[in-house]
């Protein structure tokens, strides 16, 4: 219901605010001609949706690996078997090109984006997450769905800290630790519970035995999935800086 902070109650100041832009003016403008206001709520939706099409980033050094243009260290390739291997197992929520398991096709005979509890939180032993943060149970109010949440793209990983859906873990080390814990135990706090206990957790979500030389492999190759193309193209830079206007 609240998209950006845009809300029955400010459309008007909002869409105001864009039109006395003098940036905003002259792109609509050019951007949807014949138009006689260009700048509207229809308008607004299109030129976001068109330029979050152009955000694709497919060059990271992974990429090129795959395609015989790069090679990795040898702490790489370790950790690149154990991600897509039987140890660590993190390619079942994570192992589509997109490093996800939201991606649907045109060829898509079967349509499948789950929702998945890691054990983050289990508050006091109640199953609760956070209020107000409880995941899918949020829409359906249904108990089976605290803690549910869809599994993010892993591409760019490296540079989008903090972690997990509410930026609770600081480093790819402390998700690392997370996940090979099999869930997270909260001593102490408002937030204390054991999440590993949590009755929703993912059956994915287990115990795994990785030493500090293996946790460091897999954040090597997270490593290579930063697109610094991507990340530095002048295209998607701000554009309300002194120069521009």
């Amino acid at each position: 219901p609240v998209e950006l902070g845009v809300h029955d109650g400010n459309r008007d100041q909002v869409l105001a605010r864009i039109a006395g832009d003098p940036l905003y003016g002259p792109k609509f403008a050019a951007a949807f001609p014949g138009q006689a206001s260009p700048i509207q709520w229809g308008s607004v939706i299109q030129a976001i949706a068109a330029f979050q099409r152009t955000l694709i980033s497919g060059n990271s050094r992974y990429d090129q690996y795959t395609q015989g243009k790069a090679v990795l260290t040898a702490s790489e390739e370790r950790g690149m078997r154990l991600f897509f291997g039987e140890k660590a197992e993190c390619f079942h929520c994570h192992g589509s090109f997109n490093f996800n398991d939201q991606v649907v096709h045109a060829s898509s005979r079967i349509v499948e984006t789950p929702f998945h509890n890691t054990g983050l939180y289990n508050l006091g032993g109640t199953g609760n997450f956070p209020p107000g943060n409880q995941g899918l149970f949020e829409f359906t109010a249904q108990a089976s769905d605290r803690g549910l949440f869809r599994a993010p793209s892993l591409r760019n990983v490296e540079v989008t800290a903090p972690y997990m859906h509410d930026g609770s873990l600081a480093t790819l080390e402390e998700v690392l630790n997370f996940y090979a814990a099999g869930g997270r135990e909260i001593r102490s706090g408002p937030t204390a519970g054991d999440g590993r206990l949590h009755p929703n957790k993912s059956d994915l979500i287990t115990l795994i035995r990785l030493d500090a030389q293996e946790k460091a492999d897999l954040v090597a190759f997270l490593k290579t999935l930063t697109d610094h193309d991507f990340l530095r193209n002048p295209q998607f830079a701000n554009p309300f800086t002194t120069a521009t206007r």
